[in-house]
């Protein structure tokens, strides 16, 4: 009896090593694929593009805004509206080390945006401040492989940051081009809010987000953004990306 129950013992200690290391793996995997996704969602050197956002409301009336976008690096983008005039000149800027700023032309000063303010709507859409940010994925996040199915790897992300409005965001990722195609966001009791839905074109050699559409799940609506115009590596001044271009 002592040795099969030692014989038990030692089988449930390998049972579990062998677990152990497997998940290892499977987490090694998941950090190596999320990093693949930062290297396609930021290979130029710097972006520049026209957007086109679309808000539909529960009852399925539009109304259209449009604005600029430029990018630079992993760290610095530009957003600017430019119509309607009721919108015109909003911007957001994002910077290294979480740094956001907001410019309201009706305010004619930039404010900071803190932490706890990233988690709320920017500008009406169903896009919060967070979800504008320029930050790399694998730096926000920590991935888990949960399941692999004929065109996509699925990743559960688990925020970083305890300041993040999400609990989780699954993420369903192209396995042959390493792009979004989906993400789903979850609050903190772990119920799905938002849902987003990528379309990506390649231009030149990069692959470009053309449409993201962003569903607020509670609320029933929706928010579209349409790039156009994109060029890339145009060697955009680091300059560009400054408190004092806001204003401009």
């Amino acid at each position: 009896m002592k040795s099969l129950k030692t014989g038990f013992l030692i089988f449930a200690v390998i049972f579990t090593a062998v677990g152990i290391v497997q998940v290892r793996a499977q987490n090694e995997d998941a950090v190596a694929l999320l990093k693949k996704m930062d290297d396609v969602m930021y290979s130029s050197k710097d972006m520049t593009g026209l957007n086109k956002i679309v808000l539909i409301n529960k009852n399925g009336k539009e109304s259209v805004r449009e604005a600029t976008i430029a990018q630079k690096g992993t760290d610095k983008r530009l957003f600017r509206f430019t119509k309607p005039a009721s919108q015109a000149g909003i911007s957001v800027l994002s910077l290294p080390n979480d740094v956001m700023y907001l410019y309201m032309p009706a305010f004619g000063k930039e404010r900071r945006i803190s932490s706890s303010v990233k988690n709320q709507k920017f500008a009406g859409t169903d896009f919060s401040y967070d979800d504008m940010e320029s930050k790399l994925f694998s730096q926000k996040y920590s991935p888990r492989l949960i399941d692999t199915r004929d065109n996509v790897y699925v990743l559960e992300l688990l925020p970083k940051s305890k300041k993040s409005a999400y609990s989780k965001v699954i993420l369903y990722l192209n396995k042959k081009y390493f792009y979004p195609e989906k993400m789903e966001y979850y609050d903190k009791g772990n119920h799905k809010v938002k849902e987003a839905v990528y379309t990506f074109k390649k231009i030149g050699n990069y692959w470009n987000a053309s449409q993201i559409v962003m569903k607020d799940l509670k609320k029933n609506h929706t928010t579209k953004m349409i790039m156009s115009g994109v060029k890339y590596d145009r060697g955009i001044p680091d300059d560009y990306f400054s408190v004092r271009k806001l204003k401009e």
